[in-house]
């Protein structure tokens, strides 16, 4: 109750702000479009650099870039009432969920390749590194678009997965400009949120943006109550007319059971209630924080060269207890008797700091005939994590356990508290270290008006520290430091004027984390990525889309150390292959769409065992949770009801079947979900939405470690809110 309460001062704190400043925000609204002229001559004189210009990107128009880009922008956001950066990127078929630590954190897939599994996956926050660290799933609040660069990026991004990288540009403070948005919106199971957005210019040269949100409620999960809530303003401030200074300040907080959801037992996926928990109330809420700090300085030398320069902090820890589905079979009673569910009991206190500085110096230059575009760059990345993780396992059923000795649970009938919680004892202890520093460069050659050539690399110097403090450690404190030369290639040939191919290829690697049985660091992963394709404007640039077909190669993916159980080897390997096909924009008669289609063939290349529960894995089997097929729709049409403004639209998402289990053949099976959404205007700026996702109630898993970790996806769920604009 004293949770319940604090969450519900939270919001009360809110809401009122958010419903107080739409008024007032009416008003100044209405007063800006009296003297939109004069102010806008004097904003003009004293302002030149307003917008912000994205790290790794140069002065490039989207069809002279060598690489498949794909954009989903805030109004698509805010059209389907996505608040989760998950949700988001099932917008684009080229990612799909991975195991997400029990809704906890963000972990996916780009082109069939995912990463560490033991880890959150990474993304960059406006070309800073951010994803990495444990401050739980990120709210698509204050995120203005989601960029998907997909194919080998890593000669400029450096370390990371050859499928792709995500960047979030955030919304930021605007110069000059007062305006904004308040919403409050009413859920399924009682979910009630509210957030603001508003950008005030408190001079002509310095605004300041404030973005909040609060949500608390319950879920489709029985037991399952999650409050959240977050601030993340920015503050833009023109030095002079051609320099801006930006900083981004983040502080964020999840509470929420920790919930590995059901059990699929001899292939039923009916063997429990989708809301069924299996967890224990008990263990109470499993928290997540993040504080981070973001500055950049843009300069602009003229019209042809620019500066970006800037750094970055984030912390974050994660802390609470769980108990989980043992997945051993010798040591799980549900394989007996079909509704005895054992399970381990588990601590976490995972901590990271995260701290990076970058420069890029972007241009163009001409020599003879030829224009070159060049990036130069460099940058500065450490990464401190602090995992201390403590563990209760059950016996094996050779000695005959109780039921308390084995922490079961009836998944049939179950009865929490049943049991006194089993203490806990130190199974991880560590501190893991990556320092890495890397400089890039990057030429675009413009060649003849239809060809272009681009070439580029990366050189990077990483090292890696492991201080492990467990009793007995082979090696207690262990370094190495390893060095990496990224390369890449691209072509760009206009076809005609709507139409243009390309061609990429690029190296890249990845760290793995921890040691070997001899306490000796793993050999980091290496990729190899080749992609073609063609882009094509229709419209007069209204309508855009790509087709493309890649391959990818993985080596040195870490699998079981076959002699020495319970520790692992960078010896497997890994192949993706597919083809993806993107198109968004506008089509005649105002009508919005969206179509993103991958085809993505991912599976082992090499014999190995599987590193957690040593399964045999083959040449040829798939990798977990990767679909071959995997399709993403959705139209929308604004319209007039008399003199009210309406929008309504609906989406569509199939994802075919895929492996829910490294190394057997567990499968989860194809779903369909359909979704509506709309909104109508209900007086002057102020706007009813709503969506409505899972139309039909299919049921469907969003991903799976094992048929004893099964996340089902969320029933019919529906959302309507007032969101007031000014």
């Amino acid at each position: 109750m004293l949770r319940f309460a604090k969450d519900r001062r939270l919001l009360a704190g809110t809401l009122p702000f958010a419903m107080v400043m739409a008024p007032f925000g009416a008003t100044a609204a209405e007063e800006a479009e009296a003297g939109a002229s004069a102010d806008g001559e004097e904003r003009s004189e004293a302002i030149t650099v307003t917008g912000v210009r994205q790290a790794y990107r140069g002065n490039f128009a989207v069809s002279e870039i060598p690489q498949s880009i794909a954009e989903i922008d805030a109004k698509t956001l805010e059209q389907n009432g996505i608040q989760r950066l998950t949700d988001a990127l099932d917008l684009n078929a080229s990612v799909v969920r991975q195991n997400t630590l029990g809704g906890l954190w963000d972990s996916f897939a780009i082109r069939g390749f995912a990463g560490d599994e033991n880890m959150p996956s990474g993304y960059l926050v406006n070309g800073f590194n951010g994803g990495r660290g444990f401050g739980g799933q990120r709210d698509a609040a204050g995120i203005e678009r989601v960029e998907v660069l997909k194919g080998p990026a890593a000669a400029l991004v450096g370390r990371g997965e050859p499928g792709g990288t995500i960047n979030l540009v955030t919304r930021q403070a605007e110069l000059g400009r007062t305006f904004g948005t308040a919403a409050i919106q009413y859920g399924s199971w009682d979910r009630v949120r509210g957030e603001a957005d508003v950008n005030v210019a408190l001079t002509g040269g310095l605004t300041v943006r404030l973005i909040g949100y609060a949500e608390d409620g319950g879920t489709f999960r029985d037991h399952v109550h999650q409050s959240r809530w977050g601030f993340l303003p920015s503050v833009g401030l023109a030095v002079g007319p051609d320099t801006r200074l930006t900083y981004d300040f983040e502080k964020t907080r999840v509470a929420v059971p920790f919930d590995r959801g059901i059990v699929v037992l001899n292939g039923d996926f009916d063997t429990v209630p989708r809301s069924r928990f299996l967890g224990e109330p008990g263990d109470g809420d499993t928290v997540a924080r993040a504080e981070g700090h973001q500055l950049r300085l843009q300069h602009e030398f003229g019209d042809r060269w620019s500066l970006l320069v800037g750094g970055s902090i984030r912390d974050t820890l994660l802390t609470g207890f769980s108990s989980d589905a043992e997945t051993v079979a010798s040591r799980q009673a549900l394989y007996r008797d079909g509704r005895s569910l054992s399970r381990q009991r588990r601590s976490r206190r995972y901590a990271a700091n995260h701290k990076v500085i970058r420069a890029e110096l972007a241009g163009e230059f001409d020599t003879g005939p030829l224009r070159h575009r060049v990036l130069i760059g460099a940058d500065h990345d450490e990464f401190t994590y602090d995992n201390y993780f403590t563990r209760y396992r059950p016996p094996t059923l050779a000695s005959s356990p109780t039921g308390q000795q084995g922490n079961v649970i009836d998944i049939l009938d179950p009865v929490y508290g049943r049991f006194p919680l089993p203490a806990t004892s130190v199974t991880t202890d560590r501190t893991d270290r990556q320092r890495a520093t890397g400089a890039y460069v990057q030429d675009q050659i413009e060649i003849t008006e239809r060809l272009q050539v681009r070439i580029g690399g990366r050189y990077d110097r990483v090292t890696l520290e492991t201080d492990n403090r467990l009793p007995g450690a082979a090696m207690s404190h262990v370094r190495r430091k390893v060095d990496r030369f990224s390369p890449q290639a691209g072509v760009v040939y206009k076809l005609a004027e709507p139409v243009s191919l390309y061609a990429a290829y690029g190296r890249g690697f990845r760290a793995n984390i921890g040691t070997d049985v001899n306490g000796v660091i793993f050999d980091p992963e290496t990729s190899e990525s080749i992609e073609a394709g063609v882009k094509i404007t229709l419209l007069g640039g209204a309508l855009n889309g790509t087709l493309a077909v890649f391959q990818l190669n993985k080596a040195n993916v870490l699998a079981t150390d076959t002699d020495n159980p319970g520790y692992s080897l960078a010896i497997g390997k890994a192949r993706s292959r597919g083809m993806e096909f993107d198109l968004n924009g506008r089509l005649p008669g105002g009508v919005d769409v969206l179509v993103s289609y991958a085809y993505t063939d991912a599976e082992a290349r090499s014999s190995m065992l599987d590193p957690n529960f040593s399964f045999q894995i083959s040449p040829g089997d798939p990798l977990i949770n990767i679909p071959k097929h995997n399709l993403n729709m959705q139209v929308a049409k604004t319209f007039a009801i008399g003199e009210r403004a309406a929008q309504i639209g609906a989406g569509m998402q199939h994802l075919g079947k895929r492996s829910g289990e490294t190394g057997t053949d567990f499968m989860l099976p194809s779903h369909t979900l359909f979704r509506l959404f709309g909104k109508v205007d209900v007086m002057k700026h102020l706007e009813l939405f709503g969506s409505i996702t899972n139309l039909f109630d299919e049921h469907w898993y969003a991903n799976s470690y094992s048929p004893l970790w099964v996340q089902p996806g969320a029933p019919r769920t529906g959302t309507v809110g007032l969101r007031a604009r000014f």
